[in-house]
């Protein structure tokens, strides 16, 4: 475990400390868009924020590589060059698009190379675990295709969610940290050394999220572009597939009973069977909807629209903030909840546990409008929105002053009211109309 928080923390720090060198360079080559009509943000903001991520990567696989555990995952299986292999091709592109905005068709193949690439170096699905029948073999072709589709999913379902300041890099790092700990668990519990790639994956992929988000928080002064996304997407997929395709339910057997017992036990890891419920529930199912809302409408299922789950949130009356807690508080409670089940899941407390944090999130959906307070030992941790009002009196003082240099007062809770349309603000909390930058415009580095 020490080995895997090092190279954790090792990533996490090559990712945050290139962030802001990788946020100069992208200023200075312009890849920064125009502001677009689906957009939340109201100034250009640099992308790219994916190189840093690609470099954490390639520290933390090459720490691994020196440290004395690790290194036999290295030894032992060719899935740490073929997923580096994938991440290059995939990253690539995604730079390019960044810069360029290419064809989304180009995407698209760019995003089947690197399964294929991914595939030729070994890591592939070799079997597929049944729930009620046991461990079916694929055959080369059924195991290729499966891996490829697995692959483009995950990629484009991440893809999809990125539309809110630190919102996809928070929900995978959620999805990354169930993930471990169930990978963990068959690893170290169990003792097999077929799930030790995927648990590296799963920590290189926390530690590449962790460094990024505290330059992608709201209000976010880096994005991380498709170079981003669509690298944590194949990262997050490479480990489902290390897990479901390489781990034999037979060895589990020797610890669950029977086969068809170990079967039901990797129920959390079904990921080509079970992805829209599991690991990334959320930007699945904002995937299936985007699609079907778009072909629904006659248009392509890659046009850009402003339907999507955090659009919606916004317009409901949830602030940025509070729109990409919530999609954090469904990602975990999803993602938890099938390890809790992939634990004991004979345990009537976890079903009730489920139920009753769901029944939880549909109150926060309901409440677009209640701030929290946090307590006043609390206060110089969180942002003034959170923070308490000010007393009356303090209150009472304001408004006079206000009324007597003929001004209007400031709001009761101390916030200050950001009209539609200012500029200045990195980050949208309404949907309005909003000002578009000049061209020519210079940007402050």
């Amino acid at each position: 475990m020490r080995e895997y928080l090092l190279t954790l923390c090792i990533t996490a720090a090559v990712t945050y400390l290139l962030t802001g060198p990788v946020r100069k360079f992208a200023i200075v080559a312009g890849a920064m868009p125009e502001i677009r009509a689906r957009d939340v943000h109201r100034e250009p903001t640099p992308r790219l924020g994916g190189i840093a991520m690609f470099f954490g990567l390639c520290a933390g696989l090459l720490v691994a590589d020196h440290l004395t555990n690790l290194n036999e995952v290295f030894a032992k299986s060719n899935e740490p060059r073929a997923l580096l292999s994938g991440a290059a091709l995939i990253w690539l592109i995604g730079v390019l698009d960044d810069k360029f905005e290419i064809d989304a068709l180009i995407k698209l193949g760019g995003q089947m190379i690197a399964a294929g690439v991914m595939v030729m170096q070994g890591l592939t699905i070799l079997w597929l675990p049944i729930p009620g029948v046991g461990n079916v073999a694929l055959t080369q072709w059924q195991g290729t295709l499966l891996t490829v589709a697995l692959v483009v999913i995950t990629i484009n379902a991440v893809n999809f969610v990125d539309g809110l300041d630190g919102l996809a890099a928070g929900m995978v790092c959620i999805a990354a940290g169930a993930f471990f700990l169930y990978a963990y668990r068959i690893w170290y519990s169990y003792g097999i050394e077929a799930a030790a790639p995927g648990t590296l994956f799963a920590a290189i992929l926390m530690g590449m999220c962790l460094g990024f988000l505290p330059h992608n928080m709201h209000p976010a002064r880096i994005f991380m572009g498709d170079s981003g996304s669509m690298l944590i997407g194949l990262v997050l997929s490479a480990g489902a597939i290390s897990i479901t395709g390489q781990v034999d339910p037979d060895a589990l057997a020797l610890f669950t009973g029977s086969e068809k017992a170990a079967v039901h036990q990797t129920v959390p890891v079904y990921i080509p069977l079970l992805l829209p419920l599991t690991i990334i529930a959320v930007p699945a199912a904002d995937l299936v909807l985007a699609i079907v809302r778009r072909t629904w409408r006659g248009q392509s299922p890659f046009a850009a629209d402003r339907g999507h789950l955090h659009h919606r949130l916004l317009e409901i009356g949830h602030s940025h903030s509070r729109a990409v807690l919530i999609m954090y508080f469904w990602s975990a409670l999803i993602a938890f909840g099938a390890l809790a089940y992939s634990v004991n899941s004979a345990s009537m407390w976890i079903v009730l546990g489920v139920v009753f944090l769901s029944a939880v999130g549909l109150v926060l959906l309901l409440l677009p409008r209640f701030t929290p307070r946090t307590p006043l030992w609390a206060q110089a941790f969180v942002p003034p929105r959170y923070r308490r009002r000010r007393s009356a009196g303090a209150e009472e003082a304001a408004e006079a002053l206000a009324a007597a240099s003929g001004g209007e007062s400031a709001p009761s809770d101390g916030r200050t009211p950001v009209t539609t349309g200012t500029t200045g603000v990195n980050g949208a909390t309404a949907m309005g109309p909003r000002s578009r930058a000049d061209k020519g415009r210079k940007v402050r580095i």
